[in-house]
């Protein structure tokens, strides 16, 4: 009861669903080095923990660093987190989100990759401007800002960063910008300007009242839903085209496959949704996030 009654408030602040994302996507750039079945050894495996760990500290910063500065606004949209529920003191709340972010900077550094810093650098850079109320700063005000935030760090940082850190400072090659690659930033970019964009749907009670003027609060649920809905149909069907150009068969079959069974769950799982309960709404969104896991599995495939 113990063990739980500590795992259980500190894995709700930690956010599952956006570890899930970066374990995912950091392992998905990472592969995408991968050029031959000899690449498979220790030596990419110890590249990729030095990548993973520092990785998911900055995560938990980035997360908890918002539930700091959004304590009001999660009683009203999330009072199951454990700053709005009162489980962690504010003082908490800091000591960790410090902890990890000093950690993650300390791996970085030890492991030498500027690639990695790199990474790890902007995305303390933007995860502190998202949230913290200061002058010029508290970005998640603006929809466009806000967009903008999650779109380099999921889109850019994560693929570009933990992919020269694997080519350039584990396997020592040439920094070179494959075509897959530059795909696949631009499919990411959509992705995730998506779940920037959904994110803020269910939450549109709190926002209106403590002056976030998010996009769902301008336009309203029902536009924002649907605009997230059609712009990942039109990246499914552009990875599709760019699927099936390729001239490698497995990668036909995976990509187009893949993103016909994608676009087919994603349009019958949102003609059911009830825009009217902020849960069902949440829910939805938290399939978007299964998608995107979903997307980093395919991601290797692409050739």
């Amino acid at each position: 009861v113990g063990w739980f009654d500590w795992f259980d408030p500190f894995s709700r602040f930690c956010r599952p669903h956006t570890i899930i994302g970066s374990v995912l996507g950091v392992t998905s750039a990472s592969l995408m080095a991968v050029q031959s079945p000899a690449d498979i050894s220790m030596t990419f495996f110890v590249g990729l923990l030095q990548a993973l760990i520092p990785a998911l500290c900055m995560n938990v910063y980035i997360v908890g660093l918002n539930q700091i500065h959004d304590i009001e606004i999660d009683k009203v949209n999330k009072p199951y987190l454990p700053l709005a529920s009162g489980e962690y003191s504010s003082a908490t709340g800091i000591a960790l989100v410090t902890t990890f972010a000093a950690v993650s900077l300390a791996i970085g550094a030890y492991v030498g990759s500027r690639p990695l810093m790199w990474a790890l650098t902007v995305s303390l850079v933007l995860g502190t401007a998202y949230s913290v109320d200061l002058p010029f700063l508290r970005w998640k005000r603006s929809a466009i800002a806000a967009a903008s935030c999650i779109l380099v760090v999921r889109a850019i940082v994560v693929q570009l960063g933990f992919y020269l850190h694997m080519q350039v400072s584990v396997f020592r090659r040439a920094a070179v910008m494959t075509r897959p690659l530059w795909f696949i930033t631009g499919f990411m970019c959509f992705f995730s300007i998506v779940i920037a964009l959904s994110k803020d749907i269910p939450d549109v009670e709190g926002d209106r009242v403590f002056g976030i003027r998010s996009l769902s609060v301008r336009m309203g649920k029902k536009r924002v839903f649907w605009l997230c809905v059609w712009l990942l149909q039109a990246a499914y069907t552009a990875a599709l085209v760019v699927g099936l150009t390729s001239p490698t068969l497995w990668t036909k079959v995976a990509m187009g496959v893949g993103h016909i069974a994608f676009a087919s769950i994603l349009w019958m799982r949102s003609q059911n949704v009830d825009l009217k309960s902020t849960a069902a709404i949440a829910a939805w969104y938290m399939f978007i996030w299964k998608l995107f896991y979903a997307e980093y599995i395919l991601i290797p495939f692409m050739r």
